[in-house]
């Protein structure tokens, strides 16, 4: 039953890299055996790759293209359309729009934004959602998200502005280790050039005005210098591109980082809860 499920659940890139991968295969006359030889796996993984039993992984693409790929890059271009289909299918129409942007304003305030997870920290939020996804599922969705962080070295840069609410960073995932490698990861990540990173307090409220009480928010330049804005809830996505509404986001944006403490302080509060010595 499970085989017959995978086999359904199968996305048309990796099914073409699967019909690809195995026709060049016999083109040249390999087994299963010899060809997992000489890229390192078993003869039943790529057995199983070949039947659509467990997909084609980013890691035995780098592989085929090394083995089959002939200079070609036909799978080196496979995998950017394999992981796009394994993504959330909330995600999908976000994701090529995220990597190829000019600048970010992100702010998230239940949990880290998930350009900024560590590995671990992904994991366990994603291990842990509901309904409880298959480890296999949860591995597709961990490699994803990783993936994504091309971004921060991508050229040209990517001007990338991350608001925490507070809570985010006093919220754990996954352990008390976990939740640490994640504040100084994201330590690290305030560090560079390319990133500002500001935290929102607990007591932002206090006077009364709070400009984050309406979610996260995402908005994206684009190449073409344009903004859109991005929300996703409850497994739900919403794209927004009409003027005014972004507009009024990119205002409600202004007044959260206005709300916001400098990054030299955000950076201090975050090395702080983490335990980190200057």
């Amino acid at each position: 039953m499970a085989r017959a499920e995978n086999k359904e659940t199968v996305g048309p890139a990796a099914r073409m890299a699967a019909a690809v991968a195995k026709r060049l295969r016999q083109k040249k006359g390999w087994t299963q055996e010899y060809e997992g030889a000489q890229m390192g796996f078993t003869g039943a993984a790529i057995s199983a790759m070949e039947r659509l039993i467990h997909p084609v992984s980013d890691d035995m693409l780098v592989q085929l293209e090394r083995v089959l790929g002939g200079g070609t890059g036909i799978f080196e271009e496979m995998r950017e359309l394999v992981r796009l289909e394994k993504l959330p299918e909330q995600f999908r129409g976000y994701a090529p729009i995220e990597q190829k942007a000019v600048a970010l304003w992100l702010y998230a305030n239940h949990v880290v934004h998930g350009l900024f997870q560590t590995e671990a920290y992904a994991r366990a939020l994603i291990a842990g959602g509901h309904p409880k996804p298959t480890p296999e599922r949860v591995d597709e969705l961990v490699t994803g998200r990783m993936a994504r962080k091309q971004l921060f070295d991508r050229k040209p840069v990517c001007e990338i502005e991350l608001i925490l609410d507070e809570s985010v960073l006093r919220r754990p995932f996954g352990g008390e280790e976990v939740m640490r490698e994640q504040l100084v990861y994201l330590a690290e990540c305030a560090r560079r050039s390319n990133v500002n990173l500001q935290v929102l307090p607990l007591d932002a409220g206090l006077g009364g005005e709070y400009a984050g009480a309406r979610g996260d928010l995402n908005i994206v330049e684009t190449p073409a210098h344009d903004h859109v804005t991005y929300l996703e809830i409850q497994g739900e996505s919403l794209l927004i591109t009409d003027r005014t509404k972004v507009s009024v986001h990119r205002q409600r944006y202004a007044k959260i980082r206005a709300q916001a403490l400098d990054p030299r302080r955000s950076l201090g509060v975050i090395e702080e809860l983490a335990g980190v010595r200057r």
